[in-house]
């Protein structure tokens, strides 16, 4: 009886070790860390990147982007689709 119950000794994993849930490393925003990197609403192929193919703005924590940035891109996004640059759905 007392085989059937050790505790598994694996080196390994932590005690808090559950495979559902890991640990994912920090995004870092495009635009912090590339200062070259200039938004712009007249460049479609930019925006695409933070547009999901439905035509909805991704979200903060899909393109791990800072508040200030995703800020400007949402601004970006909704000057280009009021000029027709971008769309407003996907069909």
């Amino acid at each position: 009886m007392a085989d059937k119950k050790q505790k598994r000794n694996n080196n390994n994993y932590d005690e808090d070790y559950n495979p559902k849930f890991r640990k994912q490393r920090k995004k870092v925003c495009v635009l912090c860390s590339d200062k070259n990197f200039v938004l712009d609403y007249k460049n479609p192929d930019q925006l695409k990147k933070f547009v999901n193919d439905k035509g909805k703005i991704l979200p903060r924590r899909t393109t791990g982007c800072c508040a200030i940035h995703q800020r400007d891109i949402t601004i970006a996004v909704k000057r280009a689709r009021h000029i027709a640059v971008l769309p407003y759905t996907q069909l």
